[in-house]
């Protein structure tokens, strides 16, 4: 018998848009040279890795190129999984144990509410060669452990970016988050996220880099409580609710593809 394997199109409720994860739930730990393997040929944007525990699941993430530290849509694709496939019953809380500590999960109506740690930025100089690197002027540069936060002047400059791959992909960070107030649908910022020097020339959605950006706006527009729209091709939305040192992000999700890992 091989693994089973889902695929599952995170922060939408429409197929293939939102962010593509693999979830696959080993019935013991695997080693990491196997999992990225896994993640390699699967080739989307993070493969999540689960093991149950006594109190919940072992979780880890990994993009084509590496394991990665905090990933919000294959946590979300996991607890969807989980309910969906029976492995947890409806009302039961989803429970990750992770390199980012304890995160949750839990079932608020259609959406899926996680409890991940703020990720606060500070401002930071900018980089050499940035502004040339996206292709547009930052308002604002910071930085928190993961990545660089950029503000630019509008929605229609984060939608038009065309950022050089190679040269983001040289910054010493996980990925460049470029974000602005939102102009149009009822939210209150926009965003897009590129990790070339992760293996993502373009994440399609971001949960981990709304735990920088809700913080952020939360201090600009004084509200803790948004609706942010991340503006890539597939595109994907995302509640964001600050609540001191933590960051509840609300998506959809939908199964796309289950198959089998034969060549385990």
């Amino acid at each position: 018998m091989g693994l089973k394997i889902t695929q599952v199109d995170a922060f939408t409720e429409t197929p293939f848009a939102g962010n593509p994860a693999a979830v696959c739930l080993l019935p013991a730990p695997r080693d990491e040279s196997w999992m990225q393997s896994v993640a390699r040929e699967m080739n989307l944007s993070e493969t999540a890795f689960l093991v149950r525990q006594a109190d919940g699941f072992a979780l880890r993430w990994f993009t084509p190129a590496v394991e990665v530290a905090l990933c919000g849509h294959a946590t979300l694709a996991s607890a969807h999984v989980l309910w969906e496939e029976g492995h947890l019953p409806p009302i039961q809380q989803a429970r990750f144990h992770t390199k980012s500590g304890l995160l949750t999960g839990d079932r608020a109506g259609e959406w899926i509410e996680l409890d991940f740690p703020a990720k606060r930025e500070e401002p930071a100089p900018a980089p050499a060669g940035l502004a040339e690197a996206l292709g547009a002027a930052p308002k604002y540069v910071g930085k928190n452990q993961f990545d660089y936060l950029v503000e630019v002047d509008s929605e229609e400059t984060v939608r038009r970016l065309a950022p050089n791959h190679t040269m983001l992909a040289a910054l010493p960070v996980r990925g460049v988050i470029v974000t602005s107030r939102a102009d149009s649908g009822g939210y209150d910022f926009v965003s897009r996220f590129f990790a070339p020097g992760s293996g993502i020339a373009e994440d399609p959605v971001t949960g981990s880099a709304h735990c920088a950006l809700g913080p952020f706006w939360q201090a600009r527009l004084g509200k803790s409580d948004l609706l942010a729209y991340q503006a890539s091709p597939r595109g994907g939305i995302v509640r964001v609710r600050v609540v001191g040192d933590r960051v509840k992000l609300g998506g959809k999700a939908v199964t796309v593809l289950r198959g089998e890992l034969i060549a385990s």
